[in-house]
């Protein structure tokens, strides 16, 4: 049976996963997640690796069946139990300089027919089974990437009124625009839209906000930025000292808030898909860096739980700028799926933050006391829209305009 999707963008894919995504090294081993139904991805990506010089090209598979027998037949006793053995041994291998990539693909909505808090529960275990693995990311200790494919249930999610082939090659051609491999050289569109993030990023920088005021689309919310803050887009250098581009595709650029310096009203200005849930019509209120008040539409239970996590996941580790002409905004598809939906829109981050976004490497308790946040999760949503304006208050109280209607004000 003749495929939907195109081998020649795939294989276009595969070389900016390795080229651009994690600019694998020889002699580096890479640890790669992703389902099964994204091997015809993951094979092309092993041809790449071994051709970069990897030494070992190590595959971890996922299944959606798989995934769902244990909540269908498993006791109630199991959902608190994660294999920390696997992902002491990742960290393990991050300490001994392997590479990371992951593949996107799965249904969003797997587990929406699922008990709640078997799904809460079992995120939590997982959460704080990997976290030894997750520090080594969220850390930047090392290059790592994600990029996507499109599985077949994701497509029907995203496309559920035409034929599913149809489905998966109107998807397969939003991820392949989205990640730049419809272009004649997709390694040197990289490196251009890179250089314009940075440039963007070094403005901020440069401008050194203490906070971020943002209005429009029911948004009232001044975020304070950490002490220290440095803001980051496009590809950075990892420190093990490689090169990588983290997402494939990004749009944004990033920093660290305040976790006891956000104030206001916070609206989503698109649906989150978590935990196979869509949670609609977010909408919180911060006082001192928390959340207070939470509701939603649709999904709020499972918001509340998110929330509750632990200490810091009412508060956010991430503040992104995401202008509305962004393609992916402009594709006008909801990708349900927060590596595409969070590129086409401002969004904010409950949970951990990244350690590199501050001028300096620090522990993670200088992280803290600059006014970083740490929690098991981080989890990305969107705030922003075409009705966005963003000022920009500086260290003496004055404002700049940042964004206007949507776009940066320069």
């Amino acid at each position: 049976m003749t495929s939907p999707i195109d081998p020649i963008m795939l294989d276009k894919l595969a070389q900016v996963a390795v080229k651009v995504g994690l600019n694998l090294q020889p002699g580096q081993d890479v640890v790669v997640s992703g389902s099964a139904e994204t091997l015809p991805l993951l094979r092309r990506i092993a041809v790449e690796a071994y051709k970069a010089g990897a030494r070992l090209f190590i595959p971890l598979l996922s299944d959606e069946e798989l995934t769902l027998a244990r909540f269908q037949h498993g006791g109630d006793d199991i959902f608190d139990h994660a294999a920390d053995w696997l992902y002491k041994g990742m960290a393990e291998a991050f300490d001994g300089n392997a590479a990371r990539l992951a593949i996107s693909g799965d249904n969003p909505m797997l587990m929406a027919q699922q008990d709640p808090d078997r799904v809460s529960r079992a995120n939590r275990a997982l959460s704080k089974a990997y976290r030894p693995a997750a520090m080594k990311i969220s850390n930047f200790d090392i290059n790592w990437s994600i990029c996507a494919y499109p599985g077949r249930s994701w497509a029907k999610q995203v496309f559920p009124d035409i034929p599913e082939d149809d489905a998966v090659a109107k998807l397969a051609k939003a991820i392949f625009a989205a990640s730049r491999v419809d272009q004649p050289d997709p390694v040197a569109a990289w490196a251009a839209h890179s250089a314009a993030l940075h440039a963007r990023a070094k403005w901020l920088d440069d401008m050194d906000f203490a906070a971020l005021h943002f209005t429009g689309g029911g948004n009232d919310l001044t975020v304070g930025l950490a002490e220290g803050h440095r803001w980051v887009g496009g590809g950075g250098k990892a420190k093990n000292g490689i090169e990588c581009m983290a997402n494939i595709p990004t749009e944004e650029v990033f920093t660290t808030p305040h976790r006891h310096k956000v104030e206001g009203v916070a609206r989503a200005s698109k649906p989150l898909a978590h935990q196979g849930t869509l949670i609609e019509n977010i909408e919180v209120r911060f006082e001192a860096g928390r959340i207070v008040e939470a509701r939603a539409s649709k999904g709020e239970a499972v918001l509340k739980k998110l929330l509750d996590t632990d200490e810091g996941a009412a508060r956010i580790g991430e503040v992104a700028l995401v202008p509305h002409s962004s393609p992916i905004s402009q594709s006008g598809v909801l990708f349900y799926n927060t590596l595409f939906d969070e590129n086409a829109a401002c969004h904010i981050a409950l949970g951990r933050c990244y350690s590199e976004c501050f001028k300096g490497h620090f522990d993670a308790e200088e992280v803290m006391r600059r006014g970083g946040n740490d929690s098991l999760i981080h989890v990305d949503w969107m705030i922003g829209s075409a009705e966005t304006d963003i000022d920009g208050i500086t260290q003496d109280g004055k404002r700049v305009a940042v964004f206007r209607k949507g776009e940066w004000a320069s």
